[in-house]
């Protein structure tokens, strides 16, 4: 893909629906954002719904054995050489966040040849937000000759029609990033969605102490409630704070209504702030809606450190607000761990193989098809000014140069970060 490490340099872009996989040009990231879900509890554990060995001929898989350099995916070219069929990949838009095509996208790609697929055998999309697309994507996919489906579904309803459609025509199914709720996917990959609103509720109760912030009166907001993960991450930020609620420590002083939309965030929050002028802090679930909601603050005069927020996905502009001094932290979820992640089961399901209880390390729970679901789940990080070139600008995950351009640059000197 012609990049260091095989991350690309972050740059906003658009891109057509479909990913055409012959000729495909990897592009770079300035935000990635959250996906997520309504309100249902749903956790992961240590144990595998998968347990038997990798076969002789293939390396031992494990969940921990993804870097950025891709080394793992080479080690399985035996496993691909077993394979039948194509492996579709269909991802959900492109408004909720960047992600899907700067890092998705690519790194679907590269993991997939990296492993010896030729281009005629794997096939990358985008629903571009259409229920209609996404379901019709799947179906072309099947009667092309798809024997393993990765799909990170717009929502359940979908996603459960989806799901239904495969199982008829005997082709697996992974759900990737989102969990659909009442469907009947073999496997799912994700991040430990959990821990990352835990990471979000502990980064904001640091911030809290380091910002010097005698009594939090808090705007606590919201994922979509279509998107399973917004729910798992109210789960673990709630979790974090309901202690500092119930002592009277912090005040909850308003929810807002469930929303991945930025400027629909943004009107959420001027009007909890217009209600109730004494908030001074947010848990903000990703850098996308906190973006709006920081910018509008800055127009009211407040000053850096003093009204802590938060958000997740580590994207150029929510890296800056941490720099800054208006976000505390984000979560940063290395895309290319995931997409490899799936890209790996789908091999081992392609080839006929049950996938090594190493890779698949947990369980998470659909709370509508009460089933336990089995699942390889990542580790997330919690990233502040004190560990950005160990982990973003390390991985070029967002170039120092973009995230130190302009204003930021005596941010970044600050921080220890040569831009």
């Amino acid at each position: 893909m012609g990049h260091p490490n095989g991350v690309p340099p972050a740059r906003k872009t658009a891109r057509a629906r479909a990913w055409s996989v012959v000729g495909a040009t990897t592009v770079a990231a300035l935000t990635l954002a959250a996906c997520s879900s309504s309100s249902s509890s749903s956790s992961s554990s240590a144990s595998s719904g998968a347990s038997s060995s990798s076969p002789s001929s293939t390396p031992a898989i494990s969940a921990t054995s993804f870097n950025r350099d891709f080394t793992t995916m080479a080690s399985l070219k035996s496993l691909t050489a077993k394979g039948k069929g194509k492996v579709a990949a269909i991802l959900p838009d492109t408004v909720s966040s960047a992600r899907y095509t700067e890092f998705d996208a690519p790194f679907l790609q590269k993991a997939f040849e990296t492993a010896g697929l030729t281009s005629s055998q794997y096939i990358i999309q985008n629903a571009q937000g259409s229920d209609a697309t996404e379901l019709t994507d799947a179906q072309s996919d099947i009667t092309n000759g798809a024997t393993v489906l990765i799909m990170d579904p717009l929502d359940s309803g979908v996603g459960a029609q989806i799901e239904s459609y495969a199982k008829s025509h005997g082709v697996a199914v992974i759900d990737y990033d989102r969990l659909t709720l009442g469907g009947s996917r073999d496997y799912y990959v994700s991040f430990n969605n959990v821990t990352v609103g835990k990471l979000i509720g502990q980064g904001f109760v640091t911030c809290v102490t380091d910002w010097k912030v005698s009594h939090p009166n808090v705007v606590v907001m919201h994922g979509a409630a279509t998107d399973n993960n917004a729910t798992l991450f109210a789960q673990g930020y709630m979790g974090v704070l309901k202690p500092y609620f119930d002592s009277g420590k912090y005040t909850d002083v308003v929810n807002t209504a469930d929303t991945w939309d930025p400027p629909t965030a943004l009107t959420e929050f001027q009007q909890a702030y217009t209600a109730h002028p004494d908030i001074n802090s947010a848990v903000i679930p990703n850098d996308e809606t906190g973006a709006p909601i920081i910018k509008y603050l800055q127009t009211r005069g407040v000053k850096p450190q003093t009204f802590p927020t938060t958000g997740q996905d580590a994207t150029l502009v929510g890296l800056q607000n941490v720099l800054s001094g208006y976000q505390c932290g984000t979560v940063y979820k290395p895309i290319y761990l995931e997409a490899q992640a799936a890209a790996t089961l789908a091999l081992y399901l392609r080839a006929g193989e049950k996938p090594p209880s190493a890779l698949v390390n947990g369980t998470t729970e659909d709370t509508t098809a009460k089933v336990q679901v089995p699942s390889v789940l990542l580790t997330p990080e919690w990233v502040t000014t004190a560990n950005m070139n160990a982990t973003v600008i390390k991985d070029n995950f967002v170039p120092a140069s973009q995230l130190c351009a302009g204003s930021y640059a005596a941010d970044c000197k600050a921080a220890g970060i040569a831009g």
